[in-house]
């Protein structure tokens, strides 16, 4: 199993390369089915591995121009805060039973990997969805009151869930601060890869202990498949496999809910 899930790390790697996002998602699966880990380590690990990854993706688009650091700081700072407060404080606070219903046991795990199978069918969504992106004029502009409360929002979701979140904070970048759709997706890869790494380092590295071996061992598949895919993307038709990456995230969201919840009501 351990094999599958390195093979997987590379897998992750490859997606982000050939479609640009997507693969991240997959990280919190792969750490808790195929490594045994729970499920505060599983999504901890997926913050180091989502922000490292993003933090390479970032630098290839500010070489390209493509990351405006003055909007990635102003929508950062409140999701850096998000995921800082959920991870120190909020996920190390839950028990591990929140509530029962009748004989059932409603627990952390459940309510962690139930948001992220949510969480998974919208990405998938976004990935399946034919409709684009609209893009801002680049006239850049700031709603600072919800550019604030999207950015702790996200932030909270990405410390609950492990995940970055790209699909929510590109609309939220050309909406609320009038950015031009490339320009939306290199900063939002800068965000994540802040608000992911921060939150790590500020909440789970200073509660919990790291197997520093493994995620780095992970991590650096990871990154490595980013180069892979990044080089197989010259000949492959990137949108069919946008759309059957989508169906596979599908397929693994179910694949989560059945495992986390109707297999505990039938136990």
């Amino acid at each position: 199993m351990e094999i599958i899930g390195y093979i997987m790390a590379l897998a992750i790697g490859i997606s982000l390369g050939l479609i640009g996002g997507g693969g991240s998602i997959l990280a919190v699966p792969v750490l808790a089915y195929l490594f045994s880990l729970d499920e505060k380590v599983a999504t901890a690990y997926s913050l180091f591995i989502v922000g490292t990854t993003a933090l390479v993706g970032s630098f290839r688009q500010h070489r390209s121009g493509k990351v405006d650091w003055r909007t990635a700081g102003v929508f950062g700072f409140p999701a850096i805060v998000g995921v800082w407060l959920t991870r120190h404080f909020i996920v190390p606070a839950l028990p591990d039973v929140l509530f029962f219903a009748g004989s059932l046991e409603f627990t952390r795990r459940m309510a962690m990997f139930g948001v992220f199978a949510v969480l998974m069918v919208c990405a998938a969504w976004s990935m399946l969805s034919n409709k684009e992106h609209k893009s801002g004029t680049g006239n850049v502009g700031y709603n600072y009151p919800l550019i604030l409360l999207e950015g702790l929002v996200i932030g909270v979701v990405t410390g609950f869930v492990g995940a970055g979140g790209g699909f929510l904070i590109i609309p939220a970048l050309v909406i609320l601060a009038n950015l031009e759709i490339r320009t939306a997706i290199g900063t939002s890869l800068m965000i994540i890869a802040l608000k992911s790494l921060l939150g790590f380092f500020l909440g789970d590295a200073m509660t919990i202990a790291i197997d520093w071996l493994f995620l780095a061992q992970f991590t650096g598949l990871s990154i490595i498949g980013i180069f892979v895919g990044v080089y197989f993307g010259q000949f492959i038709d990137g949108e069919r496999l946008r759309k059957g990456f989508g169906y596979f995230i599908v397929a693994m969201a179910v694949f989560v809910f059945t495992t986390e919840f109707i297999n505990q009501m039938q136990s």
